[in-house]
């Protein structure tokens, strides 16, 4: 028998702050797809960690309808199905989000000593691996790495924490040839199932990967730590719900 497959769709929907927006973004979903599928391609090239993606081609899919096909076309990526290790692997290479409001307040981020005296938004000494628990509800908690070794086994967080890092040097890297900031991105893992659906030893980078809604990206012109940076990702949505709190 073959391997079992999985269909990733992107929808045009937009959240924030847990919460789902009754309006879309029109092409929202088949620019995520086009963002991926480009960083997984790249990231091939790089030979670090192998992936889920098999194509983006939906005319293959058995029993659906010539709708059903349109609406598919663009936004999904048919991939390789995977048990999906329970760790949001978070790399972050500068002092940004949770891990800035931490650091004011214990000099930490997720638990990772740092200098003393580093500003918003600034640059780290060296990227560092903060991993967080995948909440089924509500927001993911940040956790060290000494309890993703006590959830996962110390091998794999050790693993898995140097694929994170590799994967993120080598997409900064690229992003910053292209005038952005990568300052922090959010990686998912798992292994490849056999044909009885059972997990194989093969470790695969799984989900989507570097888009907007996973990672933060800056302007590269005009950066300049000490405050907070134009962002494209979703923080317009959040100032904008945050003022109307207000």
């Amino acid at each position: 028998g073959q391997a079992p497959r999985l269909l990733v769709v992107a929808t045009d929907r937009i959240s924030a702050f847990d919460v789902v927006m009754p309006t879309p973004v029109p092409g929202k979903g088949r620019l995520l797809t086009e963002i991926s599928v480009g960083w997984f391609r790249f990231l091939r090239s790089q030979g670090i960690v192998p992936d889920h993606l098999l194509g983006t081609d939906v005319s293959a899919i058995p029993g659906l309808d010539p709708f059903q096909r349109r609406m598919l076309a663009g936004r999904s990526m048919v991939c390789r199905a995977a048990r999906v290790v329970p760790v949001e692997c978070v790399a972050r290479g500068y002092l940004a989000g949770s891990g800035w409001q931490e650091y004011r307040e214990r000099g930490t981020a997720c638990g990772v000593a740092l200098p003393a005296g580093l500003r918003q938004c600034e640059r780290l000494p060296e990227p560092i691996f903060t991993p967080a628990t995948k909440a089924a509800e509500g927001h993911d908690e940040n956790i060290s790495f000494e309890r993703m070794c006590d959830e996962v086994g110390g091998d794999l967080a050790a693993r898995l924490r140097d694929l994170t890092l590799r994967t993120y040097a080598a997409a900064a890297e690229r992003a910053r040839a292209r005038g952005l900031i990568l300052a922090d991105t959010k990686f998912e893992f798992g292994f490849a199932l056999d044909a009885g659906g059972e997990p194989t030893g093969e470790l695969l980078l799984v989900d989507e990967v570097l888009t907007p809604d996973s990672s933060r990206y800056w302007p590269l012109a005009g950066y300049a730590p000490g405050r907070d940076q134009p962002s494209f990702d979703k923080q317009y949505l959040r100032n904008w719900l945050l003022d109307r709190k207000s």
